[in-house]
């Protein structure tokens, strides 16, 4: 047994665990699977030999992965460079059941596991999935936008999370934890072109200790992107290809004055352009095959849609908008004097300071504060399609529906936890965590297009009207929990979070197409006062773990999950904002709270001298008022909504073989999911009203998907070392929208990735091959209708993922 399992085993935990037992108060959990995960340590087995444990904290303090009983994937940084992982939306092939989406007008980007997830459309929602950036629970999706670089691990919790990692993580976390300074003096730099999308990306370094107790690390990262999208042939607009360049730069310093204190502070900046929000759609024709006009003005004007009806060639069809609708933007909007060409810039500064302070030899304090601002606007036309015959055949713009949101967000975290490390058979934490945000959502927007028939008189804008939502969030909870080892074998943990959240929007409408202005319409000028929502939540969990042998652990475990309902920020002036401002009842914009409820048991075991893992948890949640957001395309309306109840069940299995042969090793891993509406759930839009959805399938659910990778070290010489990979992940198909009874379904799909790398073997130098998506696979994400269709029309906007990636990188570390 190595001597780390046997202090855990035996609950004698040392000085350096008792530091680090709240060192992750509002750190991810650092977990890790087999087939992934590098993060670990060497530990000396009984026989004296050197034995690699992988250690995690996903209950706060220093476990080994076969040990803690919670349901975790990681992702080495190791692996992420292997594999060029610079998006979180291309770890998905790694874990089953998990699904990312980047992009979107709204929060930027969502995240799905096990089925459940939040839309990427409305900012107002926070994600089922909680998005835990170096210890902070980031509101908003954006920062998965952003990409990321010099990671050292990407943790995913399966399931509620509310005990350890608070609000909003009613079915998991993704978290995120990037590199901290080295012991001893260390540059890298890292350099690769890709051949598909003509990108190219630089990175590096510099890492090591300025005294003896304090060390820094700075590193940055430049990416561009010149092919991210190609227009379809004979496509109105100005940039025929989409591109993106980011730019990510960090600062981090760890300072250790003394035994009993310890403080870690992080800076980031991440600056993002691109040529327009819309990202990878495609439109389907539907069952007719047609591609449907663009129908404004109570179908008065017919615009043809222009584009080709295929799905699967990674040509997209993004007009610029129509020039009589790309006049000035009201307001000082960078959208002014761009003539309707679709862009796109994000900033976003972060910081993060934790210390730990050990009160006593028995106490330790911990505290992380949290720091977010955030500057975003994007502009598109989302009609989709859309032209004007022009001279010799050519074709003018024609898009119409555009908007330029303007996302800012100023977001402030508190935490504080104090926890024992008793020789004994208790110990417990206590903890505390407040949060303060303000979002500002302001867009001018063409949703009648009235400017088509002139501009406004009085202002010359050829915008309908110009809105803001102005949310102000404050969350408080306090927590507890406690670990009681009842026999030297049989360990019985749990605990509670109470939380309180209170939010508060204002709405304004400072403009108004002259146009437009009468009945069915709020008055330019409108103000609507406070609106109000405010919720609590008691989240208790418990969790048996007995440990049969040093081998092999059984667990069980009940978790609920809570995430604070607010108030909806799509609502338009001519649809549901203008009814409640008639009856002074904005309650049909607030949606209510979601949770969840359930539990899991599992085992996790090695076998034949460690060499064989196999891990598996079977669980079962319910979702209660599951937070939903879908578009409805005859009213040009987001419809905000609660799934009366999810039920989700399956089976997750994970194992790994570490083979004979010197350096191979295979892991696979499979996820069985059941995922239904198990009560009444009404969306509207059919003939004959209402359709309740109750005991369809949920969306983004496959019932089917796993991953099997093998990776081989070979010794050339002492100073050569060729690495082989391959990853191939399979999906069986899910139903991408929760609209009606037969919405898209996503045919079942595989995925494959490989490398060919030779280097030194201390990573002083390598040259690398690297494929992503080989066989060049295109699927959808998610789905919903297209705005603007005449009647009749069955058009839909199919979100797909990236294609295939082709890499080639030389990298090296002094």
């Amino acid at each position: 047994m190595n001597t780390l399992r046997a202090r855990v085993a035996s609950g004698a935990r040392s000085g350096g665990m008792r530091r680090a037992l709240l060192c992750g108060a509002a750190l991810s959990s650092l977990t890790a699977m087999p087939s992934v995960a590098f993060a670990q340590d060497a530990e000396t087995a009984e026989d004296g030999s050197e034995e690699r444990v992988i250690i995690v904290q996903a209950r706060r303090q220093n476990e080994t992965l076969q040990e803690v009983p919670v349901t975790v994937t990681a992702i080495g940084g190791d692996t992420l460079q292997k594999y060029n992982i610079d998006q979180v939306a291309d770890v998905v092939s790694r874990v089953p059941t998990l699904n990312v989406q980047s992009g979107g007008s709204g929060s930027g980007g969502q995240i799905s596991l096990r089925g459940v997830g939040s839309s990427n459309i409305s900012a107002a929602f926070d994600s089922a999935v909680a998005f835990e950036y170096d210890g902070v629970v980031v509101s908003t999706m954006r920062m998965v936008q952003a990409g990321f670089f010099d990671v050292e691990q990407i943790d995913v919790l399966r399931g509620p999370q509310s005990l350890f990692f608070g609000k909003s993580a009613t079915a998991g976390v993704l978290s995120l934890r990037s590199a901290n300074p080295t012991s001893t003096w260390e540059v890298g730099m890292r350099a690769n072109y890709e051949f598909e999308e003509k990108g190219y990306l630089l990175s590096g370094y510099i890492s090591g200790p300025v005294t003896d107790t304090l060390g820094i690390r700075v590193a940055a990262q430049f990416n561009d992107i010149d092919e991210f999208q190609l227009l379809q042939e004979n496509t109105p607009a100005v940039n025929q290809k989409r591109g993106l360049t980011d730019f990510i730069g960090r600062l981090t310093l760890d300072w250790n004055p003394a035994d009993r204190f310890r403080a870690n502070f992080k800076l980031q900046y991440t600056k993002n352009e691109n040529d327009g929000a819309i990202g990878t759609a495609e439109i389907n024709c539907g069952a007719n095959g047609v591609a449907d006009s663009i129908s404004l003005l109570g179908g008065a004007l017919q615009i043809p849609a222009g584009y080709n009806c295929i799905t699967d060639d990674q040509r997209y069809y993004l007009t610029d908008a129509a020039g009589p609708l790309s006049g000035p933007v009201p307001g000082n909007s960078p959208a002014n004097g761009r003539n309707g060409v679709p862009f796109g810039e994000t900033e976003i500064w972060f910081g993060r300071l934790q210390f730990d302070l050990d009160l006593s030899d028995t106490l330790t304090l911990t505290s992380v504060t949290g720091l977010l601002n955030m500057d975003a606007i994007d502009y598109d036309p989302y009609s989709y399609g859309g032209f004007f015959p022009g001279p010799n055949g050519t074709r003018l713009p024609g898009g119409a529906g555009s908007s330029d949101p303007i996302n800012q967000l100023e977001q402030y975290s508190q935490e504080l936890r104090l926890a024992s490390d008793f020789d004994g058979a208790f110990n417990f934490m206590v903890g505390a965590f407040y949060e303060d945000r303000t979002f500002i959502f302001d867009t001018s927007q063409q949703a009648v297009n009235i400017s088509f028939v002139a501009p406004d008189p009085v202002t010359g804008f050829t915008y309908d009207w110009d809105k803001t939502h102005t949310t102000k969030t404050e969350a408080l909870s306090f927590f507890g929990s406690a670990m009681i080892d009842l026999t030297d074998k049989l360990e019985l943990s749990g605990g509670i979070r109470w939380t309180d959240e209170q939010k508060v929007q204002t709405i304004a409408v400072p403009y108004l197409h002259t146009f437009l202005q009468g009945p069915g319409f709020v008055r330019p000028g409108f103000f609507s006062g406070p609106i109000n929502f405010a919720d609590d939540n008691f989240s208790p969990e418990v969790t048996l773990r007995y440990q049969a042998t040093d081998d092999i652990n059984v667990f069980a475990s009940y978790k609920t999950g809570f995430k604070s309902g607010g108030i909806d920020n799509s609502a338009l002036p001519s649809n549901s904002l203008s009814q409640a401002a008639i009856s002074g009842d904005f309650s049909s914009l607030i949606f209510k709270s979601e949770e969840a409820e359930g539990g899991e048991v599992g085992f996790k075991s090695q076998w034949a001298d460690r060499t064989f893992t196999l891990n598996a948890t079977a669980f079962y949640y319910v979702f209660t008022d599951l937070q939903v957001q879908n578009f409805n395309a005859s009213t040009i309306q987001f419809i905000t909504s609660n799934a009366g109840e999810l039920t989700t069940k399956g089976v997750d299995i994970e194992s790994r073989w570490i083979t004979p042969v010197d350096g191979l090793s295979f892991s696979a891993n499979l996820s069985y999911l059941d995922a239904q509406y198990t009560d009444t759930f009404l969306q509207p839009g059919g003939a004959g009203g209402a359709i309740d959805l109750d005991g369809r399938r949920g969306s983004q659910a496959p019932e089917w998907a796993g991953n099997i990778a093998a990776d081989w070290s070979i010794p050339l010489n002492d100073s050569l070392e060729l690495f082989l990979s391959g990853n191939a992940a399979y999906n069986d198909g899910y139903i991408t929208d929760e609209a009606t009874l037969n919405d898209y379904v996503q045919p079942s799909f595989w995925l494959f990735d490989a490398n060919v790398s030779i280097g030194h073997p201390d990573g002083n130098w390598k040259v690398s091959l690297v494929g992503q998506n080989l066989t060049d696979e295109i699927f959808t994400i998610t789905s919903g209708g297209r705005p603007f269709l005449p009647p009749g029309g069955d058009d839909f906007v199919m979100t797909q993922n990236r294609g295939r990636q082709v890499f080639a990188e030389v990298s090296f570390k002094f």
